[in-house]
């Protein structure tokens, strides 16, 4: 079967088709400034070079239609017609409490997402074309909505009620809801199958660590916590965001500054986190480059980050009493090795020892503790993609 995986952000899109035998990635890309001047795609059939395409999308309907082009392409294409799609995944970032799992996509299905577009106004919007308009083009083939809060819905009300008052839960649907629960879902299964375990027989905490950063307590295959909570800006400080904060800031920020509740909210999201603190960047490449030229505003925003991570990682183990496996993935989890090493030289009452030499490789699979760790630490690459496509492929059969 082969299944295109379709994730539709605000202004981009990304897509790979997959063939679920084999699972190898076809042909993959990315469509750029959707709704920008200066829009593009940049596709790469498998086996082939990178192919830039400049080409006007106003909108996601442009983008997608574009992305089927070029997979059908006579000289590049990597199927001869649309007929060879049999199935598409969809991300849908928010699910609400509606959905625990993936599902197939009807009306219903599609009126109950764009219920949660006020919980996800940035992508469920966008994510709803990308859906309506497979649909119309590829009439027939069944599409999967996979959902960035599904694998959350397992957290108990300890874990996502807010002290608030309860009509703000039971009316306003304020609870934490937490994402990337694709990611987390895939790279807690991942460790067990490569320790050759189930899931059921374990205590996993993941670190999906990146310009937009979360932690999941994994128990017995479950998600029971994790960091990002009503909204992705919760949690950890990330790139641009400010992570958890106390309530009250919000109102003398504002009064200090002039600012509206709009305009501090802009703050928290685009101009505060990593960003905010070293004053330098939201990359954390350019943050570590910069705290080695001894850059002190730098160095105490790498210094921040890891104790937090730290922080969180602990308070997991005290959530499911104990911890077998911790995992780091995601652009920053996957490629820097200092981060990791800064992190578990907080985590030395949990009798972890990091193995330098593992530790220095980048982006690939690998055990980073030393034999005698009592927890075991990995990097795992995540591939959400993979994810979405077998959820698919098994609703689609």
């Amino acid at each position: 079967m082969n299944v295109l995986v379709i994730n539709c952000g605000s202004s981009s899109l990304k897509f790979q088709l997959i063939e679920s035998d084999t699972e190898a990635v076809m042909g993959k890309g990315l469509c750029e400034r959707i709704g920008i001047e200066g829009s593009r795609i940049v596709y790469t059939p498998a086996g082939k070079d990178k192919i830039t395409i400049e080409s006007p999308m106003p909108g996601h309907t442009e983008a997608i239609k574009l992305v089927l082009d070029c997979l059908t392409d006579e000289a590049n294409g990597v199927v001869k017609s649309l007929a060879e799609i049999n199935a598409v995944g969809h991300r849908v970032v928010h699910g609400g409490e509606k959905f625990a799992s993936s599902v197939l996509v009807d009306e219903e299905v599609m009126k109950a997402i764009e219920e949660c577009n006020e919980l996800a106004p940035l992508h469920n919007p966008a994510n709803l074309i990308g859906i309506k308009v497979c649909k119309e083009l590829m009439p027939g083939v069944p599409n999967v909505a996979v959902f960035d809060t599904a694998f959350h819905q397992t957290m108990p009300p300890k874990a996502y009620l807010y002290g608030l008052p309860y009509e703000a839960y039971t009316e306003d649907k304020i609870r934490r809801y937490g994402f990337h629960g694709t990611s987390h879902s895939y790279v807690s299964k991942r460790v067990a199958e490569i320790l050759g375990k189930k899931p059921e027989d374990m205590k996993t905490i993941v670190c999906h660590l990146g310009n937009g950063s979360s932690i999941c307590a994994v128990n017995q295959g479950k998600s029971v916590d994790t960091s990002m909570g009503f909204t992705p800006l919760a949690g950890l400080i990330m790139g641009t965001r400010c992570g958890d904060i106390d309530p009250a800031i919000l109102e003398y920020y504002a009064g200090k500054n002039n600012l509206d509740l709009h305009q501090v909210t802009d703050v928290l999201n685009k101009k505060s986190g990593v960003l905010g603190i070293s004053g330098v960047s939201s990359d954390f490449r350019d943050i570590e480059d910069a705290a080695k030229e001894g850059n002190d505003r730098c160095e105490k925003a790498l210094e921040t980050f890891m104790y937090q991570v730290a922080k969180i990682i602990g308070s997991y183990v005290a959530a499911m009493n104990g911890v077998d496996n911790i995992v780091f993935t995601a652009g920053v989890g996957e490629n820097s090795g200092s981060m990791r090493q800064g992190i578990c030289n907080y985590l030395g009452y949990l009798g972890i020892t990091v193995d330098a030499e593992a530790n220095g490789q980048r982006g690939e699979e690998i055990q980073i503790s030393t034999a005698d760790s009592k927890v075991k630490v990995f990097v795992i690459p995540t591939n959400e993609e993979l994810m979405i496509a077998r959820d698919t492929v098994a609703l689609a059969k």
